[in-house]
Protein backbone atom coordinates (compact mmCIF):
# COMPACT_ATOMS: atom_id res chain seq x y z
CA UNK A 1 0.00 0.00 0.00
CA UNK A 2 1.16 3.51 -0.87
CA UNK A 3 0.89 6.13 1.91
CA UNK A 4 -1.47 9.00 1.14
CA UNK A 5 -0.11 12.53 1.23
CA UNK A 6 -1.69 15.65 -0.25
CA UNK A 7 0.79 17.36 -2.54
CA UNK A 8 -1.49 19.90 -4.20
CA UNK A 9 -3.72 21.49 -1.57
CA UNK A 10 -5.40 23.87 -3.99
CA UNK A 11 -6.50 20.97 -6.19
CA UNK A 12 -7.65 18.97 -3.16
CA UNK A 13 -10.23 21.65 -2.36
CA UNK A 14 -11.04 22.72 -5.95
CA UNK A 15 -14.55 21.80 -7.04
CA UNK A 16 -15.26 23.90 -10.14
CA UNK A 17 -12.32 22.38 -12.02
CA UNK A 18 -12.82 18.80 -10.86
CA UNK A 19 -16.59 18.37 -11.25
CA UNK A 20 -17.65 17.75 -14.86
CA UNK A 21 -19.11 21.01 -16.19
CA UNK A 22 -18.57 22.46 -12.72
CA UNK A 23 -18.37 26.05 -13.96
CA UNK A 24 -21.92 25.81 -15.35
CA UNK A 25 -23.59 25.23 -11.99
CA UNK A 26 -23.88 28.86 -10.82
CA UNK A 27 -25.78 29.74 -14.00
CA UNK A 28 -28.00 26.67 -13.59
CA UNK A 29 -28.74 27.59 -9.97
CA UNK A 30 -29.56 31.14 -11.01
CA UNK A 31 -32.02 29.91 -13.64
CA UNK A 32 -33.76 27.49 -11.27
CA UNK A 33 -33.79 29.96 -8.39
CA UNK A 34 -35.14 32.85 -10.44
CA UNK A 35 -38.00 30.75 -11.78
CA UNK A 36 -38.95 29.46 -8.34
CA UNK A 37 -38.77 32.91 -6.77
CA UNK A 38 -41.16 34.25 -9.44
CA UNK A 39 -43.56 31.38 -8.78
CA UNK A 40 -43.68 31.98 -5.03
CA UNK A 41 -43.84 35.77 -5.40
CA UNK A 42 -46.89 35.35 -7.63
CA UNK A 43 -48.49 33.32 -4.83
CA UNK A 44 -47.54 35.87 -2.16
CA UNK A 45 -45.36 33.33 -0.34
CA UNK A 46 -41.96 35.02 -0.59
CA UNK A 47 -40.56 37.99 1.30
CA UNK A 48 -37.15 39.19 0.12
CA UNK A 49 -34.43 41.33 1.59
CA UNK A 50 -35.52 41.20 5.24
CA UNK A 51 -32.78 42.90 7.30
CA UNK A 52 -31.09 41.27 10.26
CA UNK A 53 -28.15 43.68 10.62
CA UNK A 54 -26.62 46.91 9.31
CA UNK A 55 -24.58 45.58 6.37
CA UNK A 56 -26.21 45.57 2.93
CA UNK A 57 -25.73 41.79 2.82
CA UNK A 58 -27.31 41.28 6.26
CA UNK A 59 -30.54 40.22 4.60
CA UNK A 60 -32.60 37.05 4.39
CA UNK A 61 -35.38 35.78 2.18
CA UNK A 62 -38.36 34.05 3.76
CA UNK A 63 -40.31 31.35 1.91
CA UNK A 64 -43.70 30.49 3.34
CA UNK A 65 -45.77 27.31 3.01
CA UNK A 66 -49.42 27.48 2.03
CA UNK A 67 -50.58 27.06 5.63
CA UNK A 68 -49.27 28.03 9.06
CA UNK A 69 -45.59 26.91 9.22
CA UNK A 70 -44.77 23.73 11.10
CA UNK A 71 -41.37 25.25 11.87
CA UNK A 72 -38.50 27.01 10.14
CA UNK A 73 -35.64 25.59 8.07
CA UNK A 74 -32.62 27.90 7.82
CA UNK A 75 -30.41 27.14 4.81
CA UNK A 76 -26.93 28.71 4.69
CA UNK A 77 -25.30 28.98 1.28
CA UNK A 78 -21.68 28.16 0.50
CA UNK A 79 -19.03 29.69 -1.73
CA UNK A 80 -15.87 29.46 0.39
CA UNK A 81 -17.04 32.40 2.55
CA UNK A 82 -16.22 34.66 -0.41
CA UNK A 83 -18.78 34.02 -3.16
CA UNK A 84 -22.52 33.86 -3.88
CA UNK A 85 -25.59 35.00 -1.99
CA UNK A 86 -29.03 33.60 -1.26
CA UNK A 87 -30.40 34.49 -4.72
CA UNK A 88 -28.72 31.39 -6.22
CA UNK A 89 -30.52 28.86 -4.05
CA UNK A 90 -34.24 29.66 -3.74
CA UNK A 91 -35.21 26.42 -5.51
CA UNK A 92 -33.76 24.44 -2.61
CA UNK A 93 -36.65 25.63 -0.42
CA UNK A 94 -39.12 23.46 -2.30
CA UNK A 95 -38.69 20.25 -0.31
CA UNK A 96 -39.23 21.84 3.10
CA UNK A 97 -42.17 23.90 1.85
CA UNK A 98 -43.74 20.66 0.68
CA UNK A 99 -43.72 19.48 4.30
CA UNK A 100 -45.27 22.70 5.59
CA UNK A 101 -42.06 24.23 6.89
CA UNK A 102 -41.07 27.83 6.25
CA UNK A 103 -37.58 28.35 4.85
CA UNK A 104 -35.22 31.25 5.51
CA UNK A 105 -32.09 31.83 3.44
CA UNK A 106 -29.67 34.48 4.71
CA UNK A 107 -26.95 36.20 2.76
CA UNK A 108 -23.92 37.45 4.64
CA UNK A 109 -20.91 39.75 4.12
CA UNK A 110 -17.99 38.04 2.39
CA UNK A 111 -14.25 37.79 2.79
CA UNK A 112 -11.99 39.72 2.48
CA UNK A 113 -14.28 42.59 3.52
CA UNK A 114 -14.98 40.65 6.71
CA UNK A 115 -13.38 37.67 8.44
CA UNK A 116 -14.69 34.13 8.88
CA UNK A 117 -15.34 34.81 12.61
CA UNK A 118 -17.36 37.86 11.55
CA UNK A 119 -19.47 35.68 9.26
CA UNK A 120 -20.07 33.20 12.09
CA UNK A 121 -21.41 36.05 14.22
CA UNK A 122 -23.58 37.32 11.37
CA UNK A 123 -25.18 33.92 10.83
CA UNK A 124 -25.98 33.68 14.53
CA UNK A 125 -27.62 37.11 14.33
CA UNK A 126 -29.56 36.01 11.26
CA UNK A 127 -30.85 32.89 13.02
CA UNK A 128 -31.88 34.89 16.08
CA UNK A 129 -33.82 37.30 13.84
CA UNK A 130 -35.42 34.47 11.89
CA UNK A 131 -36.36 32.59 15.06
CA UNK A 132 -38.11 35.69 16.39
CA UNK A 133 -40.12 35.88 13.18
CA UNK A 134 -41.35 32.26 12.91
CA UNK A 135 -42.51 30.10 15.82
CA UNK A 136 -41.88 26.39 16.26
CA UNK A 137 -38.86 24.12 15.88
CA UNK A 138 -35.77 25.04 13.89
CA UNK A 139 -33.62 22.93 11.59
CA UNK A 140 -30.40 24.35 10.17
CA UNK A 141 -28.60 23.14 7.08
CA UNK A 142 -25.74 24.51 5.05
CA UNK A 143 -23.71 23.58 1.99
CA UNK A 144 -19.90 23.65 1.84
CA UNK A 145 -18.86 26.82 3.72
CA UNK A 146 -22.50 26.95 4.78
CA UNK A 147 -22.06 23.50 6.35
CA UNK A 148 -19.22 24.93 8.40
CA UNK A 149 -21.41 27.85 9.48
CA UNK A 150 -24.34 25.56 10.34
CA UNK A 151 -22.21 23.42 12.63
CA UNK A 152 -20.57 26.48 14.22
CA UNK A 153 -24.03 27.38 15.51
CA UNK A 154 -24.07 24.33 17.78
CA UNK A 155 -20.48 24.46 19.04
CA UNK A 156 -19.85 25.08 22.73
CA UNK A 157 -18.95 28.71 22.03
CA UNK A 158 -22.17 29.34 20.07
CA UNK A 159 -23.34 32.92 19.67
CA UNK A 160 -26.97 31.76 19.83
CA UNK A 161 -29.14 32.46 22.86
CA UNK A 162 -30.01 29.43 24.96
CA UNK A 163 -33.70 29.70 24.04
CA UNK A 164 -32.91 29.66 20.33
CA UNK A 165 -30.48 26.78 20.71
CA UNK A 166 -33.18 24.79 22.52
CA UNK A 167 -35.46 25.13 19.49
CA UNK A 168 -32.97 23.52 17.07
CA UNK A 169 -34.16 20.02 16.26
CA UNK A 170 -31.36 19.01 13.88
CA UNK A 171 -28.35 20.39 12.00
CA UNK A 172 -27.27 19.05 8.60
CA UNK A 173 -23.87 19.93 7.20
CA UNK A 174 -23.78 19.13 3.48
CA UNK A 175 -20.21 18.83 2.15
CA UNK A 176 -19.07 20.95 5.06
CA UNK A 177 -15.52 21.99 5.93
CA UNK A 178 -15.15 21.28 9.63
CA UNK A 179 -11.40 21.72 10.16
CA UNK A 180 -10.20 24.97 8.62
CA UNK A 181 -6.49 24.45 9.30
CA UNK A 182 -5.83 22.76 5.91
CA UNK A 183 -7.09 25.93 4.20
CA UNK A 184 -3.97 27.72 5.43
CA UNK A 185 -2.20 25.87 2.60
CA UNK A 186 -4.48 27.21 -0.14
CA UNK A 187 -4.10 30.25 -2.38
CA UNK A 188 -7.66 31.23 -1.48
CA UNK A 189 -6.42 31.97 2.03
CA UNK A 190 -5.08 35.20 0.54
CA UNK A 191 -8.77 36.16 0.54
CA UNK A 192 -9.89 34.37 3.71
CA UNK A 193 -6.89 35.68 5.68
CA UNK A 194 -7.00 32.87 8.21
CA UNK A 195 -4.12 32.26 10.56
CA UNK A 196 -3.58 29.22 12.77
CA UNK A 197 -5.42 30.80 15.70
CA UNK A 198 -8.55 31.82 13.76
CA UNK A 199 -8.58 28.60 11.71
CA UNK A 200 -8.51 26.62 14.95
CA UNK A 201 -11.10 28.79 16.69
CA UNK A 202 -13.44 28.46 13.71
CA UNK A 203 -13.10 24.68 13.29
CA UNK A 204 -16.15 22.79 14.61
CA UNK A 205 -14.03 19.62 14.74
CA UNK A 206 -11.92 21.29 17.45
CA UNK A 207 -14.94 22.25 19.57
CA UNK A 208 -17.31 20.39 21.84
CA UNK A 209 -20.98 20.33 20.82
CA UNK A 210 -23.09 22.83 22.73
CA UNK A 211 -26.16 20.70 23.34
CA UNK A 212 -27.82 17.40 22.59
CA UNK A 213 -28.74 18.39 19.02
CA UNK A 214 -28.56 15.62 16.39
CA UNK A 215 -25.93 16.28 13.73
CA UNK A 216 -26.05 14.93 10.19
CA UNK A 217 -22.87 15.08 8.10
CA UNK A 218 -23.81 14.47 4.45
CA UNK A 219 -21.46 14.34 1.48
CA UNK A 220 -21.52 13.08 -2.09
CA UNK A 221 -19.54 9.88 -2.62
CA UNK A 222 -18.16 11.40 -5.82
CA UNK A 223 -16.66 14.44 -4.12
CA UNK A 224 -13.01 15.34 -3.61
CA UNK A 225 -11.46 13.08 -1.01
CA UNK A 226 -10.85 16.02 1.32
CA UNK A 227 -14.57 16.79 1.49
CA UNK A 228 -15.35 13.15 2.22
CA UNK A 229 -12.68 13.18 4.94
CA UNK A 230 -13.95 16.47 6.39
CA UNK A 231 -17.48 15.06 6.46
CA UNK A 232 -16.50 11.93 8.37
CA UNK A 233 -14.15 13.88 10.64
CA UNK A 234 -16.78 15.90 12.48
CA UNK A 235 -19.21 13.00 12.84
CA UNK A 236 -16.40 10.84 14.20
CA UNK A 237 -15.13 13.39 16.73
CA UNK A 238 -18.53 14.51 17.96
CA UNK A 239 -19.68 10.89 18.34
CA UNK A 240 -16.76 10.51 20.73
CA UNK A 241 -17.97 13.60 22.61
CA UNK A 242 -21.40 12.10 23.18
CA UNK A 243 -23.33 13.71 20.32
CA UNK A 244 -25.96 11.93 18.23
CA UNK A 245 -24.47 11.88 14.73
CA UNK A 246 -25.19 10.40 11.33
CA UNK A 247 -22.56 10.28 8.57
CA UNK A 248 -23.79 9.73 5.02
CA UNK A 249 -21.91 9.40 1.72
CA UNK A 250 -24.56 9.63 -0.98
CA UNK A 251 -23.83 7.64 -4.15
CA UNK A 252 -23.82 9.39 -7.53
CA UNK A 253 -23.46 12.86 -6.06
CA UNK A 254 -20.66 15.41 -6.39
CA UNK A 255 -20.11 18.73 -4.65
CA UNK A 256 -22.69 20.65 -6.67
CA UNK A 257 -25.58 18.23 -7.19
CA UNK A 258 -25.42 16.88 -3.61
CA UNK A 259 -27.89 19.61 -2.57
CA UNK A 260 -30.46 18.70 -5.22
CA UNK A 261 -32.50 16.50 -2.89
CA UNK A 262 -33.43 19.53 -0.79
CA UNK A 263 -35.87 20.24 -3.64
CA UNK A 264 -37.61 16.87 -3.27
CA UNK A 265 -40.11 16.56 -0.43
CA UNK A 266 -39.96 12.75 -0.57
CA UNK A 267 -36.16 12.44 -0.66
CA UNK A 268 -34.21 10.67 2.06
CA UNK A 269 -32.35 13.91 2.71
CA UNK A 270 -35.58 15.70 3.54
CA UNK A 271 -36.87 12.78 5.62
CA UNK A 272 -33.73 12.88 7.77
CA UNK A 273 -33.53 16.68 8.00
CA UNK A 274 -37.13 17.11 9.14
CA UNK A 275 -37.44 13.92 11.21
Amino acid sequence: MVPHKIKNWDDAYANMTNVPNGATYPDLWTELSTAYRKELQAEGRLETGIPYGPHERNRFDLFLPKNEPVGIHVFIHGGYWMRFDNSYFAHLAEGSLGHGWAVAMPSYPLCPEVTVPDITSDIALAIETIAARIAGPLVVSGHSAGGHLATRMICKDTRLASGTLARIRRVMSISGVHDLRPLLNLVLNNTLQLDLATASDESPALHHPAAAIPLVCWVGAGERSEFIRQNALLANIWTGLGAETLCIEQPDRHHFNVVDDLREADSSMMAILLA
